[in-house]
């Protein structure tokens, strides 16, 4: 099994690029990790990367070996996919990531009844509103709120999710009702952002008489934290748009009211991915299938609540 080890470190190293890295990825030490790429390369007698003080460059011998060890490392995983599924033994450690507002209302809370159903089975939940390398963080599945990019990631759609465009009271009587996204494009109006590091300029689409419009909006406040967002906006600062699930309670409760219902959002779809690899994984889809029944349920019932 060190062997195998090794070489797992090696692969994630080769993919990653980063020593670091990869150890965050195995869960241990850098220190380790060199350990384990020098044990191997000691027993192959070659060296897999040339190493300078800032860049870790695969060799030439080492391309050429990460091809078969992706080979062999798929080939163990799918022989012990093959025997844990056969004795029904389903054990190991699932790695998931979900966007904030997700993660808690509709993950969270069914993982503990998943560990009593499977109870070899560890769940490790990363959740952030941050966009996911789903590859190169060493997931083995993330549920994605949005447009999803050209993607070589198995695609498995939740379900779609009506969103509204809203605003505190209070907001609404010192400025005033948008109407519609010409009111926000005019820069007459606060709107709250969802913004990461390098994203460009922010545009809502929104749906008009004449089809989906995309509306560039600005605001005095941006964040990468939807739910700080939503803060904001309860507290007057602004125009937030939300999937309605996130901020359902507060329109009930006429803390948040709808603004510029004649341009309405277009709805935004709840995905979830895997790398294909892992989909023969028998813990991953059993992990997969059960939390996606029940995020589709709790979705259905929070939307059929609440009528905007």
């Amino acid at each position: 099994m060190a062997y195998v080890s090794n070489i797992r470190m090696f692969v994630r190293v080769f993919e990653l690029g980063s020593m670091s890295a990869a150890a965050r990825d195995q869960r241990t030490s850098p220190a380790v990790a060199s350990a384990r790429i020098a044990e191997l390369e000691r027993h192959l007698g070659i060296r897999l990367f040339n190493r300078t003080t800032r860049r870790l460059q695969p060799t030439e011998n080492g391309r050429l070996f990460y091809d078969g060890a992706r080979k062999v490392l798929e080939a163990i995983d799918e022989a012990e996919a093959a025997v844990m599924a056969s004795t029904r033994d389903l054990r190991g450690t699932v790695f998931c990531a979900a966007p904030l507002g997700v993660g808690r209302r509709f993950i969270a809370p069914h993982v503990p009844a998943f560990k009593d159903e499977y109870p070899r089975i560890d769940v490790r939940l990363r959740l952030s509103d941050r966009k996911i390398d789903v590859i190169g963080e060493g997931l083995d599945l993330a549920f994605h709120l949005g447009t999803l990019e050209d993607s070589t990631l198995k695609m498995r759609v939740v379900a779609e999710c009506p969103r509204v465009l809203c605003a505190a009271p209070a907001y609404v009587t010192a400025r005033g009702d948008p109407e519609s996204g010409e009111g926000l494009a005019k820069g007459r109006h606060d709107c709250l952002n969802l913004r990461f590091p390098g994203a460009p300029e922010f545009q809502w689409t929104l749906v008009t008489p004449e089809g989906p419009r995309r509306y560039e909006v600005s605001g005095p406040f941006e964040s990468d934290d939807g739910d700080v967002l939503t803060g904001w906006a309860l507290d007057g600062r602004g125009i937030v748009l939300k999937p309605i699930f996130e901020v359902a309670d507060h329109l009930r409760a006429g803390r948040l009211v709808p603004v510029a219902r004649a341009t309405p959002p277009l709805p935004v779809q709840l995905t979830c991915l895997t790398q294909h690899r892992r989909l023969r994984d028998p813990k991953i889809r059993a992990f997969t299938d059960f939390i996606v029944a029940r995020c589709r349920a709790d979705l259905q019932r929070e939307t059929e609540a609440l009528t905007i």
